[in-house]
């Protein structure tokens, strides 16, 4: 804790995005440390309200959705009727016949999630001025373990395609 670490020689300034620390107690290294917080882009998030959670919403996207491939991924898509405060509710799986290890499903689920999170933007503001909700849910259908930079480049395929669909 850097509480614990302060004593009466030592100086701590706080601004927005930087904590200064200048430690000059007898005993210690004396100098100048700083801590910077790395404040998140407000548009680059995944809230727990954009989450497909529902039971009933994912059995009528697998029922009645239109899917396509983007290479290693399955899309399926549908709008919702009707449209909710989210203009975007998305999920992800990864089956488990190639993965049977939790860890290695768990692994590619938070690289999509995370490949999505930051290429979500265009398509969000697209359906926000139409007013309208989409669900997506991905399916990973690859053999191995993929690396992010392809599933990134994957994920941002399947975005273009559905800005063109719902267009």
């Amino acid at each position: 804790d850097a509480r614990s670490l302060l004593s009466a020689t030592s100086v701590v300034l706080k601004n927005k995005q930087s904590t200064y620390f200048y430690n000059s107690s007898p005993g210690s290294l004396p100098g100048l440390f700083i801590f910077t917080t790395l404040a998140a882009s407000k548009q680059h998030t995944l809230k727990k309200q954009e989450r497909l959670k529902s039971r009933k919403q994912l059995e009528q996207l697998f029922k009645e959705a239109p899917s396509f491939h983007a290479g290693m991924l399955k899309v399926y898509h549908r709008l919702q009727e009707p449209a909710q405060q989210e203009p975007l509710l998305f999920g992800v799986g990864v089956g488990t016949r190639h993965f049977k290890k939790a860890v290695h499903r768990n692994r590619i689920k938070r690289l999509i999630r995370e490949a999505y999170r930051l290429q979500k933007q265009a398509l969000k503001e697209q359906l926000q001025t139409k007013e309208q909700t989409l669900c997506i849910f991905f399916i990973y259908t690859g053999k191995e373990l993929p690396l992010y930079e392809p599933l990134a480049e994957k994920t941002a395929l399947a975005l273009r395609k559905l800005q063109e669909i719902y267009q």
